[in-house]
């Protein structure tokens, strides 16, 4: 990733077809639990599909110019159930509950015994993305504080011995994807800014654990939700200054919808920064020049050989026109700001 200043990449999720998944179904919310439901497919069809489905993300992504791509997330149903379900010690049979960002009570998994990962999960994603593309590809997963807000804890002693619990299958799980052809590996964390009082207390110690050991570039997102269920956001982040003790070398924060005060990016100099420049509540495309003002003002704050633009969040709930005309402009608009530093 050196050599080139302000890349461009994805926070992760790309729309998935309405020939694959029930979008209307799925409406704007995110499964913590299985959701089979939501797929057109048959299962002895499924993974077909959605191998074919991925491959539609992918072209589209390099097609708009991104130089650091996924799969799109394709075969999940949400974010973080697609692993967070697939662990041992974990019963979503009888689901429990939790609060959602909404005030709502959500289905989520019960943590019922020790959590253990014993078979690969996304190696196989990986795979098959490194196989079928040339660019730089990046792998999310869910982050063990997430995971550990999104479950019902019926076994262990706490919160934090249960996110260190979700940490140490994480890191067996970093490691192999890595290991798959993964350039960069993300950790997804929306939870910390949603329940800071308690990410402060654990969520990098548990992100450190779930990067012990780990050789590659790793990153972190958080975020204050989805824009399709999220509509108003803060300008300020409540959970950000203290991901500078994070073992990561980079840390991906939504900007432009919440219109986030960017000043706050002095409080991670170590940090490469994946600056959100898209706006996912906004149907509109912005220009390459709204882009490239966006990016304009994070310079204001840091050194370009820092700094990566994406879009706020996942794309995964946008019309696909929409979703592949808003990177074409995050490229377009970052190109814009190469020339003027190369000038």
């Amino acid at each position: 990733m050196q050599g080139q200043h302000l890349c461009t990449t994805v926070v992760g999720s790309y729309p998935q077809p309405d020939w694959l998944i029930d979008r209307r179904m799925l409406g704007s919310s995110v499964p913590r639990v299985p959701a089979r439901e939501l797929w057109r497919i048959p299962d002895e069809l499924l993974e077909q599909a959605q191998d074919d489905a991925t491959l539609l993300a992918v072209r589209a992504m390099e097609q708009a110019g991104i130089d650091i791509i996924s799969d799109g997330e394709t075969r999940r149903e949400s974010y973080s159930n697609r692993f967070a379900t697939a662990l041992d010690g974990i019963d979503t049979a009888t689901p429990g509950s939790t609060m959602g960002r909404s005030g709502q009570s959500v289905p989520v998994p019960r943590v019922v015994g020790p959590i253990r990962r014993t078979r690969p999960v996304q190696v196989r994603d990986v795979a098959f993305l490194r196989r079928h593309t040339e660019c730089r590809i990046k792998v999310t997963i869910p982050g063990p504080f997430t995971m550990s807000q999104q479950a019902q804890n019926d076994y262990y002693r706490d919160g934090e011995s249960m996110a260190l619990a979700y940490a140490e299958a994480v890191n067996e799980e970093i490691q192999e994807l890595f290991a798959a052809g993964a350039d960069v590996v993300q950790l997804d964390e929306p939870w910390m800014q949603a329940r800071s009082e308690q990410a402060r207390q654990y969520a990098v110690k548990a992100i450190n654990r779930a990067l012990e050991g780990v050789q590659g570039t790793t990153a972190v997102h958080l975020c204050f939700g989805y824009a399709a269920s999220v509509k108003q956001k803060p300008s300020a982040d409540s959970f950000l200054p203290e991901l500078e003790h994070a073992a990561v070398q980079q840390v991906s924060i939504e900007a432009a919808q919440p219109q986030l005060d960017l000043a706050i990016l002095k409080t991670l100099p170590s940090k490469s920064i994946i600056l959100g420049v898209l706006n996912l509540n906004d149907m509109t495309p912005e220009t390459p020049e709204v882009v490239a003002q966006r990016i304009r003002a994070a310079l204001s704050y840091m050194a370009p050989e820092r700094l990566l633009v994406a879009p706020d969040c996942g794309m995964k709930f946008l019309p696909r026109d929409i979703a592949y005309r808003k990177l074409r402009a995050l490229v377009l608009g970052a190109e814009i700001v190469r020339e003027e530093l190369r000038s």
